[in-house]
């Protein structure tokens, strides 16, 4: 049996380009965000994105990225460090005149490292699996959001409260086959 492959392309869910497909590249570890689980995410999150501002931080397919733009969200920041994949992406960007999308190649966690803190609503941690990166990705990310803001987290293995970190707490959480995709909601500082 061969093992389970990345499908080619995937599509946007909703939003102004609704239906529009995504290429997938063939990338060690790149497993776009399936169309139901992101559609569940975008049900918790609320179907407008208006005034918010995104980070997709392992883009890969861009797949999350451009759907958080799709729905309205005022500004998108991409960041893959994989130089063939950034290329694909400002390939997408310009196909669909994504103006509020931004691309940056560079490695996530340096990249989050530098960033300004509380400068995003929502930041999108879909690493691949075996990088390990979940708990500093998410220390980094606990950063970068504004109080009450989000954090979305897809990993091999289910999180809870006690293992987010300080200042985080589990929304929502949902499994698809091996994915566990998590909704996590900074506090607001006491």
């Amino acid at each position: 049996m061969k093992p389970a492959r990345a499908p080619h392309e995937v599509r946007i869910i909703g939003g102004q380009w609704k239906r529009t497909k995504l290429p997938v590249a063939d990338a060690p570890g790149l497993r776009p965000t399936p169309d139901r689980v992101r559609e569940t995410l975008f049900n918790w999150l609320g179907q407008d994105l208006e005034g918010w501002r995104c980070l997709d931080a392992y883009a890969g397919s861009g797949a999350l990225g451009f759907e958080a733009a799709s729905r309205g969200a005022d500004a998108v920041v991409l960041v893959e460090r994989d130089q063939r994949l950034a290329h694909g992406l400002r390939a997408v960007q310009q196909r669909l005149k994504a103006e509020t999308v931004r691309i940056e190649a560079a490695d996530a966690l340096a990249w989050m490292a530098r960033c300004a803190p509380e400068s995003f609503e929502l930041v999108f941690i879909d690493p691949p699996f075996d990088a390990n990166v979940f708990e500093p990705a998410l220390k980094a990310a606990a950063r970068l959001v504004v109080p009450d803001g989000f954090i979305y987290l897809e990993a091999d293995r289910a999180f809870d409260d006690a293992s987010l970190g300080p200042g985080l707490r589990l929304h929502r959480h949902g499994k698809a086959g091996a994915v566990h995709y998590h909704l996590i909601q900074r506090g607001v500082p006491g």
